[in-house]
């Protein structure tokens, strides 16, 4: 939001005057960090998505390579996956997992990416980084701790 702001103000401050090409410049820095807002929230909605689906799955499954692997592409979707195995004790296998296929602390940028180009233009990305349906759990996970401490 701050960004925001401040590349109104640039812009607001060129706009006007005699370079065009800079209230262009300043406009186009205020339209990515006033969307970028929104495509923030959107990617945080899809990861708890993923979050609530991975935590089924490893509940009912227990760990399997096959799960962990749907969400190996992006650091989002790993942290996820990790979260969800943390809190149900299969912490060891995911890390170890991920570390045997090569994964590290440092690997931000989604593999797709760095392959493919033209990844902005795919269905995919976004409907998979920005758009994941709604998820309803199917264990209410606090009943259940409660049962166990009970």
């Amino acid at each position: 939001m701050f960004e925001s702001l401040f590349f109104w103000e640039k812009f607001r401050d060129t706009y006007g005057g005699d370079s065009v090409m800079l209230s262009v410049f300043w406009f186009g820095c205020l339209i990515f960090a006033f969307s970028h807002i929104f495509l923030v929230i959107l990617d945080g909605w899809s990861r708890f998505q993923n979050y609530k689906r991975i935590k089924d799955n490893l509940f009912t499954h227990g760990f399997t390579p096959k799960i962990a692997r749907l969400y190996i592409g992006s650091k989002c979707q790993r942290n996820a996956f990790l979260v969800a195995a943390r809190e149900l004790g299969m912490e060891d296998q995911a890390v170890h997992y991920y570390r045997r296929h090569g994964i590290k602390w440092y690997h931000l940028i989604p593999h797709y990416m760095l392959v493919d180009r033209w990844f902005l233009f795919k269905r995919s990305f976004w409907s998979r980084t920005f758009m994941e349906k709604y998820y309803e759990p199917k264990f209410n996970y606090r009943a259940l701790k409660q049962q166990i401490y009970l």
